[in-house]
């Protein structure tokens, strides 16, 4: 979905779930259950002088090593019980013995920024752990959530999604995100462990008539291409206005096509994009929603519309949530207190809906 100018790697993926019956709705999520990468498995079993087909009865599970770290557990991110375990068992670690002191978290998050279990047993090898006991210092691998960014009345037989794979450098090493690597190096024409995960709260209205003003930057719009199909689909008379973001709109403008058609096809009512780098100033999708205050008032308190508003949690939902406040401070003439209260109300009614993360 990016252009090779673009800082990202964002790509769409489709499951073919011809012959499975899972159902879901817009707005709900897709589990995907990744893989380990095969070449850090290796380096950690070669780390631990194991031959990875040692059998592992841990967790319920009696398989070989090697596809025990595959399959069952996290390798990447150390746990305190494994760094505490590294500590009892090297020759040298005073400094990560000091800063798993509890006064010392701050200090300790800033240390393991970027660090990965396998650094550890590289840095400690006179850290000696058997394949059974270094299992039992992991957590479990967990499922991966992403929006599904398709209706089931237009791809009946697919789930579609779109995901920034995640690589990165630290340590002088390269770094992979789980998921999102498994998904673009190792499951193209193989089986992808998937299933559906509902999310009530972000549900569509009931009532098709009613307007929707949806702020999905990045791969936070995959909810609302969802949305709008099934929109189209269904025929609903409601108005939708789209607010997208990302960085530069020659690079990053995903489902652009798709968004186009749907314009001409009238079903996207408003559609309004912030490039936050084709510019001096960066722009987000939070002064797109200030610059169209007077409208989006009328489309919430007039009309009656609900605002939906996908993405990271950290920054966009927090700064797109203050612009709402201010717009119903300033165009409903309202207190901050009057205005805070507003908000807690729509989403006391279902009309304030967020997916973040």
């Amino acid at each position: 979905m990016s252009g090779p100018e673009s800082e990202k790697d964002t790509r769409h993926f489709e499951v073919d779930l011809t012959g499975w019956g899972l159902s879901f709705e817009p707005g709900d999520s897709l589990a995907v259950y990744p893989t380990n990468d095969p070449e850090l498995v290796d380096e950690i079993i070669h780390a631990l002088g194991a031959k990875g087909d040692e059998i592992i009865t841990a967790a319920k599970t009696r398989k070989p090593f090697r596809e025990a770290l595959l399959r069952d557990f996290s390798v990447t991110q150390p746990t305190p019980k494994f760094l505490r375990a590294i500590t009892q068992r090297a020759n040298s670690s005073t400094l990560l013995k000091d800063l798993l002191q509890p006064e010392r978290k701050e200090d300790l998050d800033r240390y393991l920024w970027g660090m990965e279990a396998i650094d550890f047993l590289i840095e400690h090898p006179s850290a000696k752990f058997k394949p059974e006991e270094f299992v039992g210092f992991l957590n479990k691998l967990q499922p991966r959530l992403y929006s599904v960014a398709s209706s089931l009345r237009v791809f009946p037989d697919q789930v579609h999604f779109i995901v920034d794979v995640i690589r990165w450098e630290s340590h002088g090493r390269a770094r992979k995100g789980v998921a999102s690597s498994f998904l673009a190096d190792r499951a193209d024409n193989a089986p992808v462990p998937v299933y559906p995960s509902s999310a009530k709260h972000f549900h569509m209205p009931e009532d098709p008539s009613t307007s929707i003003i949806m702020i999905g930057p990045g791969t936070g719009v995959a909810p609302f291409r969802a949305f709008l199909q099934d929109r189209q689909a269904t025929g609903a008379k409601g108005k939708n206005w789209l607010f997208f973001g990302a960085q530069r709109e020659k690079c990053d403008y995903a489902y652009k096509e798709d968004f186009d058609q749907l314009k001409r096809d009238g079903v996207l009512t408003r559609f309004d994009c912030a490039w936050s780098r084709d510019q001096a100033h960066k722009i987000y999708v939070q002064h797109k929603l200030l610059e169209n205050a007077a409208e989006i008032w009328k489309w919430i308190d007039a009309d009656g519309g609900q605002f939906f508003v996908c993405g990271d949690a950290k920054r966009m939902a927090k700064d797109v949530d203050a612009a709402l406040r201010k717009i119903i401070q300033a165009q409903g003439g309202k207190s901050i207190d009057e205005a805070n209260a507003y908000v807690e109300k729509l989403k006391s009614d279902k009309r304030y809906k967020r997916d973040v993360y």
